[in-house]
This record gives structure tokens, sequence and C-alpha cells, in this order.
């Protein structure tokens, strides 16, 4: 009972923080820490993910539907297959290059994924007041090189702790898309860039992934899952009212309770 009552807090996790820039990879490891939660292979870390990812395919089934039913004679279609596209393309990148550094070390260091908790907040303050005016508000619709760059900015949350969309919003905001639609286009890039992350992490730890305790793995998939469909349903429309300041908060505060953690148990 336990176990599932640590694999339920990981998944309700995972769900709760994939889609905002809080960093979920920086929560789920530092919570693993503090919990003393290992499971093989990091198959348990690895498979809730996949919740997380068919989350958001349920919330925008329509959207990816139409968008692919309709490459072959619709133009805005296309672009927007082809701004994801190369948004994605530097991730598999630095993604292949330096799994094994990013895997190995970064992720076993929990007062660095802290430190980048409490400075990616403070960014993301900075950012949510002082943002040029957008000139971009159709997720669909960005210039190629701003997908481009955007994917760039993405490659900076392969440090545990900098968060996928965090790093894509900021790196939106930046380059003058809306609030909204910022977040938005970090949506439809998670799609390929957390289904490769799942599938190459999967591929590489293959014969250390252990699905024994598959009850764990199935409670905090579904959670995972369900919360993801909550959040996907509900963060836009906080996002437009009231911008990105509650997430940065947030990061600030986890990040400074997680240092201090650490120093107290030494």
């Amino acid at each position: 009972m336990e176990n599932l009552g640590v694999s339920a807090l990981l998944g309700l996790l995972e769900g709760l923080t994939e889609f905002i820039p809080v960093s979920s990879t920086g929560h789920l490891l530092l919570a693993s820490h503090f919990l003393g939660f290992q499971s093989a292979g990091k198959t348990f870390e690895v498979v809730i993910q996949l919740g997380a990812v068919l989350a958001l395919m349920t919330v925008y089934a329509a959207k990816l539907w139409q968008t692919f039913s309709t490459l072959h004679h619709d133009e805005a279609s296309r672009r927007f297959a082809v701004s994801v596209t190369l948004a994605f393309f530097p991730a598999v990148i630095v993604g292949v290059l330096a799994h094994d550094f990013i895997k190995t070390v970064l992720f076993e260091t929990p007062a660095l994924i802290a430190v980048m908790l409490i400075l990616g907040g403070v960014v993301l303050l900075f950012i949510d007041r002082l943002a040029p005016p957008p000139e971009d508000f159709d997720a669909s619709a960005l210039p190629f090189r701003k997908a481009l760059l955007i994917g760039v900015a993405q490659c900076l949350a392969m440090v545990p702790g900098v968060s996928r969309s965090g790093a894509t919003i900021v790196g939106a905001l930046m380059l003058r898309v809306e609030k909204r639609a910022a977040a938005e286009f970090s949506f439809f890039l998670s799609l390929p860039t957390m289904a490769a992350a799942v599938g190459y992490d999967l591929f590489k730890s293959r014969d250390l992934l252990d699905f024994s305790a598959y009850t764990q793995i199935a409670v905090g998939f579904l959670l995972a899952f369900v919360t993801g469909v909550i959040v996907v349903k509900g963060v836009l429309g906080y996002i437009s009212r009231y911008g990105y300041g509650l997430f940065g908060w947030w990061r600030i505060i986890v990040g400074s309770a997680a240092l201090l953690a650490l120093w107290w148990v030494g």
C-alpha cells in the first residue's frame, strides 16, 4: 500500500506539472529522491510519461486529426506540421548526443535541479512582465524561423529543473509570440518530443526494464493521464487571464524548499 501511495503521488505530479512551466522532471526526481523511490531502469518514471502524452493526444484529438487528414491538400495544415517538425529537430540532435551524460550526471544531482527551478522561476517572472509586445497570435501559423528558434530554446530543458515547456514558452515570448499561443505551441511540440524521449529511453534501458511492479506502473500511468487531461483543458484559459507569474513563484518556492531539505539532511 505504501508503494501504491508513492506511485499515485508521482503519477499526480507528472500529470500536474508536465504541461506547465515548472519542470515535471525536476519535480519527479526531487520527489523520488526524498521518498527514496527508485524503479529498475527507471521503468516507472518513463512509462508514466506516456500517460501525459496520451492525455494531450486525447484533448487535441480533433485538431490532430484535422491536421493530418488534410496534409495532402491544405497549405495551413502542412505549414503547421512543418513548423512543429522544425522545432522538434534540435532536441533530437542534442538528446541523442548528450543522452548518457544527462541521465547519469545531471539527473543524479538534486541540488542542481533545485537551483535550476529557482533560476527558471526568476526568469519566468521577469519575462512575464517584460516580454516584448506580441505579433504572432496563432500557434498553428508561426513563422518557420521562430519555430526553429523555439526548438533551440527547448534544448535547454535537457538540464533537469529547467522545464521543457518553460524553455519553449520563454523562447516564444521573447520572439513576440502571444502568451496563450506560446503555451499552445509548447503543447503541440511536446507530442513528438516526449514520444521520442520516452521511446529512446526505453530503447537505451531495454536490458534494465522491469515491469513486474505492474500495479504501481498502472496507478501512476492512470493518474498522470487523468491529471494531464484536467491541466491541459484548464491551463490555457488561466494563462490567457493571468499570465505565468504563479508558475514562476511555484518554481522558486519548490526549489528553495528542496535546497533547504537537502541542507537539512546533509
